[in-house]
């Protein structure tokens, strides 16, 4: 799956996309699985989510309630803008309503588990040389036809830091064909090298909103960025700290993927001033097992 000279190509530039990674039919129990996810689903209206990349929703949204800051080890809901009525009640079918689910896939549900500790997996960070891989989180992202949102200029490492520096890389995998059209990612290749500008944290107890901002994302011009278009079941593999975004799904199609993160943990301190924290429920699980 993965060349010395694809690897090589990964360190380098900071991504590299993968045709094939899963076969069509890996993606399709992927998505049959995830539909019975959204067919059980009941969130209180009271805990509806919608969830944006840009600072000043995240802090307004996100950073009202618990319910994101606690969902690394469980499978919860998050919206796209847009979908509720005054009341709170779906102005869509509630499969068209999501933007993700998140961020314990990986160890709550069999079929996303199986995957994400699969052979394929492991020979990929095997040839990247990871010594003591674990799984941080897992994501379903929807980008749905005409309303799946924009995600905006980032580095990951704003949001799951670690000392040192490059030691989170994310596993992106389409369920469907991503387009420009779409919403497929775009990339500024290198841009990992030259490290990030801005984190996000857990804001001191008793303080309000829960989450902040430190830094500032810098000014990007959007001809710097690349289209990484793939086919269904192609990989896309993520340095932590490479500039990336996705524009609005403005389509009828849909963008389906399945993401999750993977920490290189030997030698590796995570930040306590994360959002996302390991539970004596959930700890992040080591992925040789």
């Amino acid at each position: 799956m993965l060349t010395d000279q694809v690897a090589a190509e990964f360190w380098n530039v900071g991504y590299v996309a993968i045709e094939g990674f899963l076969t069509v039919e890996e993606c399709d129990s992927l998505r049959e699985q995830i539909a019975k996810v959204v067919d059980d689903m009941d969130v209180p209206k009271h805990l509806q989510t919608e969830f944006s990349t840009d600072e000043s929703e995240q802090l307004k949204t996100q950073g009202s309630t618990d319910y994101f800051l606690t969902s690394g080890d469980k499978i919860r809901f998050f919206f796209e803008k847009g979908v509720f009525d005054s009341k709170g009640d779906l102005l869509v079918p509630k499969e068209k309503s999501l933007n993700k689910i998140g961020h314990a896939l990986h160890a709550l549900e069999p079929t996303f588990k199986n995957l994400t500790c699969s052979p394929k997996v492991k020979e990929v960070t095997q040839k990247l040389d990871l010594q003591e891989p674990v799984i941080v989180q897992s994501m379903y992202i929807f980008k749905q036809p005409r309303i799946g949102g924009e995600v905006t200029p980032h580095q990951d490492a704003t949001f799951l830091y670690t000392e040192p520096l490059g030691r989170i890389m994310g596993f992106w995998i389409a369920m469907e064909d991503a387009t420009e059209n779409n919403g497929c990612l775009w990339f500024i290749p290198g841009s990992h090298k030259a490290g990030i500008s801005r984190r996000m944290l857990r804001a001191p107890k008793g303080e309000y909103p829960l989450l902040k901002f430190i830094g500032q994302e810098h000014n990007y011009s959007d001809d710097e960025f690349i289209s990484a278009p793939v086919k269904k079941g192609g990989l896309i593999l993520i340095h932590g700290e490479v500039v990336h975004k996705s524009g609005s799904n403005t389509s009828d199609q849909s963008r389906h993927a399945y993401t999750f993160h993977i920490m290189e943990s030997k030698d590796t301190k995570w930040s306590e001033e994360n959002w996302l924290q390991p539970t004596p429920e959930l700890p992040f699980p080591l992925l040789y097992t």
